[in-house]
């Protein structure tokens, strides 16, 4: 999109509902400013009530080009979520923003959107003059190593004035050692120095990811340069926790001082390796019909679940009858760990083929093992389609890059279908104002793109710290970025207006509560928002009582709860990996994340359309287990014909569940009642009885909660 003028964003321009707001924040802030000086209004409010949001992912504090502000810590205080920053409970419901809206943070992107930067700010260049470890070994950087980095910027045609800055920030994700200037012999230590004579640096740095260079003695004067040793110390500093290609460096100039930043072209990058293999990874399609042939996914991962590293030895299937595979798949060095080979389903039935990997010359006791997850044979059934809606690449909060991302869903994780949706303002720099980035990801979209094996879908997420995040999925290779800061796209209704008549969905992200919850007040567009996530990296929405639920949940804003309100959404899940591990992101969170199951027999970008719009999906926190569930023999998703007017006659309920491991119990959650069935730990497991008929409005759905701490949630069915 096209950034709008400052005046079309703010000043008497502003929405009934917005002016509302922000008079009630100059009150809370003691502040009298006339409609003239809002843009410095909003500076002012800024600085007195700043506040991120809370987060135990590193995905939500905002990382800003604007000057002054950087990025908290992922455990930092949150005074946004305190009551004392937030609008009095009837203010917020009368201007119809989501129930733990995050005001403190949408100005300050408000802010950074606006800013003027002079011409100066964001000079120069800057490169990467050596990476190495910090120990002078000549092995590459693997994940955790400690480096030494030499970096370069040398100032641009207008240089950097007295008093402007340069600042140094490495990537605020996955754990890399602030660039701290007090303590040589600690981690991060960082030197800074010029040969520029008369030219005086004076660094700030205040215990985050950021290192303040002011220019001080006279102006650093085009062409001139600084050097900047990042683990100078004998220590060195600890690089990402993610291995990544590209990982970059950012530096920013102001360049005349104002406190306004912008972010240098081209930063600096190094890449970062795996670690060692340390999991065997096995995927197979979940149903076939006989006579089938297909893929099977066989990958080594280090103990985070980076891909890419070195494994030379075999591995060995034990392959039942019924089905055609290889015994035995022989990996080299050229292989990066990654293998897919064909099989054939021959016959009828459920399969569980488990996989023993032994590298050349190590003993017999390093044997990785895995079972695969099972695999259902039966004519008629519909094909179970295992996707990943939902992720993040370096393009926002994320590490890798966009081919990457999709190598590694395909590759790796062995999906059917995966979403690339970096976020449309947030990180370092943003979707809506960097058209090339969009163009990465539109380009990588339609390069991995195989219809009938693979699909990729071209999406973004609408980051509104107003009313909650949603994800915007297009199912053909165009669509635009209609960023959540735009004011003509700013809420739900807004955003469903511009996507009308494209082949496109919308679908809320950790809609009760999280960084942000859903403002369920906007009912989701029939056609444009079918589902909901309702489990991801950050847990559960379903519902107050469901297992590994979400955290800062708002009571009354699950999505059962809106279910009671005569909304129709089918379930989904997806991992909202920042690690570049679409699919995974569960193997370094040491927990559940999300995964998509989707009921769609043409792997076409049509037909997912079109099985996500009636609802034939399921959720899984990762297990990729079959689940089927009927009521009079109609699926989930469906909607029951209205009774006819007296009828009584029981309806048959009907769930099958074949689990990845043992299952423990089945919860039958009907509208808000609930009955619990004990599974017996068994592996497949299934069920018909007579229900009462749902009467208008009611719906009826399925919990399974495996042993391992794997669950699933079908979508509704719901009575007319």
């Amino acid at each position: 999109m096209t950034r709008q003028p400052a005046e079309a964003t703010s000043g008497i321009a502003l929405g009934s509902g917005r002016m509302q707001w922000m008079q009630w924040a100059c009150r809370r802030c003691g502040a009298a400013i006339p409609l003239v000086c809002l843009a410095a209004a909003l500076i002012s409010l800024v600085v007195a009530c700043a506040g991120e949001p809370e987060n135990p992912t590193p995905s939500d504090s905002p990382v800003l080009e604007t000057g002054p502000v950087e990025r908290e810590t992922p455990d930092s205080p949150d005074p946004a979520t305190s009551t004392a920053n937030l609008p009095p409970p009837g203010l917020r419901a009368e201007l119809g923003f989501s129930p733990d809206v995050h005001f403190d943070t949408h100005l300050t992107l408000q802010i950074d959107l606006e800013a003027v930067r002079h011409p100066s700010d964001g000079g120069g260049k800057a490169w990467m003059a050596s990476a190495r470890r910090a120990d002078g070994s000549d092995r590459p950087l693997q994940i955790e190593d400690f480096g030494r980095f030499e970096i370069i910027y040398q100032a641009g045609p207008l240089g950097i004035e007295v008093g402007g800055q340069l600042h140094f920030q490495v990537s605020s994700f996955w754990d890399w050692d602030p660039p701290q200037t007090v303590d040589p012999a600690a981690r991060g230590y960082t030197e800074v120095r010029t040969d520029a004579a008369g030219v005086k640096l004076e660094l700030d740095w205040y215990g985050s990811q950021l290192l303040t260079i002011v220019i001080g003695g006279r102006k650093l004067e085009a062409g001139e340069q600084i050097e900047i040793t990042y683990g100078a110390g004998p220590i060195g500093a600890k690089v990402d926790s993610f291995a990544e290609r590209g990982a970059e460096f950012w530096l920013a100039v102001d360049g005349d001082g104002d406190g306004i930043r912008k972010f240098v072209d081209n930063p600096p990058r190094v890449d970062i390796l795996p670690a060692d293999a340390a999991e065997l990874l096995v995927f197979m399609p979940t149903s076939l019909h006989p006579g089938e042939s297909f893929d099977a996914v066989i990958s080594f991962v280090d103990q985070v679940g980076n891909a890419g590293v070195s494994f030379e030895g075999r591995v060995e299937l034990q392959v039942p009858a019924g089905i055609e595979l290889p015994k035995t798949v022989v990996f080299a060095a050229s292989d990066a760990g990654q293998k897919t080979v064909s099989g054939v389903a021959r016959s009828s039935g459920v399969y569980r083929i488990e996989a023993q990997a032994l590298a050349t010359g190590a003993p017999k006791s390093q044997t990785l093992y895995r079972i695969a997850n099972p695999i259902l044979v039966e004519a008629g059934i519909p094909h179970v389609r295992w996707a990943d809606l939902h992720g993040h690449t370096q393009l926002s909060d994320g590490t890798g890059t966009p081919d990457d991302y999709f190598r590694y869903a395909r590759e790796i994780a062995g999906l059917d279908i995966v979403a690339l949706t970096d976020h449309d303002h947030w990180g370092y720099q943003f979707l809506d104002a960097h058209p090339h980035m969009w163009q990465l990801i539109r380009d990588a979209v339609k390069r991995h793109h195989q219809p009938g094996r693979f699909i990729t879908l071209l999406g973004y997420e609408w980051t509104s710290w107003l009313h909650g995040h949603r994800h915007v999925l297009y199912f053909e290779d165009r669509g635009e970025v209609l960023s959540s800061l735009d004011p003509r796209y700013e809420t739900p209704a807004q955003l469903w207006d511009a996507l009308r008549g494209q082949p496109a969905l919308t679908f809320a992200h950790h809609s009760a509560g999280g960084p942000v919850a859903t403002n369920w007040s906007y009912r989701p567009d029939p056609i444009l928002e079918p589902i909901t996530e309702i489990v991801s990296i950050h847990g559960s929405s379903e519902a107050a009582d469901s297992p590994q639920g979400i955290y800062n949940p708002v009571p009354g804003n699950f999505v059962r709860d809106v279910l009671g309100l005569g909304y129709r959404l089918g379930f989904i899940g997806s991992g909202d990996s920042h690690d570049g591990h679409p699919g995974n992101a569960h193997i370094a969170a040491g927990g559940g994340a999300g995964l998509a199951a989707i009921l769609s027999d043409e792997l076409s970008r049509k037909s997912v359309l079109e099985a996500l719009r009636a609802r034939r999906t399921y959720a899984t926190n990762g297990p990729r287990i079959w689940l089927e569930v009927s009521i009079d023999g109609q699926p989930m998703g469906s909607t029951l014909a209205a009774n006819p007017a007296g009828e009584t006659t029981p309806q048959i309920l009907r769930v099958r569940v074949i689990g990845d491991g043992p299952i423990s119990q089945i919860e039958l959650i009907r509208s808000g009642s609930i009955s619990t069935l004990d599974a017996g730990e068994k592996l497949d497991w299934s069920l018909e009885r007579e229900i009462p008929r749902l009467a208008p409005g009611e719906f009826h759905y399925v919990r399974v909660s495996m042993q391992s701490g794997g669950l699933a949630w079908s979508s509704p069915i719901f009575a007319d």
